[in-house]
């Protein structure tokens, strides 16, 4: 705490364990913290564990571009067995035995090493979609509801495609009694890996759910630097990021200078020779984050989120 009594504002990157949500883990950070000023960026289901960032104070406005990039997992799918949730946490609702085909498929792979034909093409067709369609159990609104609570309540949501990107899938595991497949992946916002436990079974003739699901990266936020939930409160206030540094490692970088750090802060125009693209992170010359700004083709700054600066810890 600052002398003030403030928290520190910035970003918090936590290993959240199976079992809470990732409310629970919210509310824990704002025990410690002394704040109710603290947002996710990204959401784990409760089964999930792994990288959950969270934002404090000032850095709760930074969540739009902290949620914006790509993130890394690793799950592993019960083949066989579907479950109302896609995951180990439901109920199950249908068995299709893995055929002979599949059997042999599993029976062949060796990772490191070969990887059998129709994995490959399962996993192939998974690298080409466009398109997916989120679980029912998910928190997309529709007419008026949350789907996950028309799911409960036995109804089927008809939710419509979201468009989707997979940069990288790969098998790092599998076993044949029971039958099960462990994937690497990374994937752009929005993608659903409880749903490629759905589409990567049904390209392999059967049916899955999800078993296990760790986040390994969140855009630039990794495991490595994540503190566990039941670290104590000295760690988790230690591991807080400093509102510029985690700005930057966010997004890319404008100095301003001493006169266009003041403009921005009172609002007043800024100009920039020449165009930069894009949302940036706008650094005052001693390092504090000013605004996060983007400038149009004529060289003229826009603030889209101003900044009173990162708290002291």
């Amino acid at each position: 705490m600052s002398a003030g009594g403030e928290p520190p504002g910035g970003v918090l990157v936590v290993d959240k364990p199976r079992g809470p949500t990732s409310h629970d883990v919210v509310a824990r950070a704002r025990a410690i913290l002394g704040t109710r000023k603290v947002g996710h960026a990204g959401t784990l289901d409760p089964m999930a564990t792994g990288v959950l960032v969270l934002a404090i104070g000032e850095a709760t406005k930074l969540v739009p571009w902290l949620t914006a990039h790509d993130k890394a997992y690793e799950a592993t799918l019960a083949l066989g067995v579907e479950t109302d949730t896609l995951d180990a946490d439901g109920r199950v609702t249908r068995r299709v035995e893995p055929g002979d085909t599949l059997r042999e498929a599993l029976a062949s792979t060796r990772v490191p090493g070969g990887v059998a034909p129709l994995l490959r093409m399962a996993l192939h067709l998974e690298l080409a979609r466009e398109r997916q369609v989120p679980p029912a159990f998910s928190a997309i609104r529709t007419d008026g509801e949350r789907a996950f609570t028309r799911a409960r309540r036995g109804e089927a949501p008809e939710l419509a495609p979201r468009n989707v990107h997979v940069r990288r899938l790969e098998v790092i595991a599998c076993t044949l009694d029971p039958p099960s497949l462990s994937v690497s992946l990374d994937v752009d916002k929005g993608y659903y890996v409880r749903a490629l436990a759905r589409d990567l079974a049904g390209a392999l003739g059967t049916v899955a759910h999800l078993t296990s699901l760790r986040r390994t990266r969140s855009g630039c936020f990794t495991e490595a630097e994540a503190v566990p939930l039941d670290a104590s409160a000295e760690r988790v206030r230690a591991s807080v990021q400093p509102l510029a540094i985690a700005a930057a490692r966010a997004l890319p970088v404008v100095r301003l200078t001493p006169d266009g750090a003041t403009d921005a802060r009172h609002g007043r125009p800024v100009r920039f020779d020449p165009p930069i693209p894009g949302p940036h992170a706008w650094l005052a010359p001693d390092g504090d984050l000013v605004a996060v700004g983007e400038v149009d083709d004529e060289g003229r700054g826009r603030i889209l989120r101003g900044f009173a600066g990162a708290l002291s810890s």
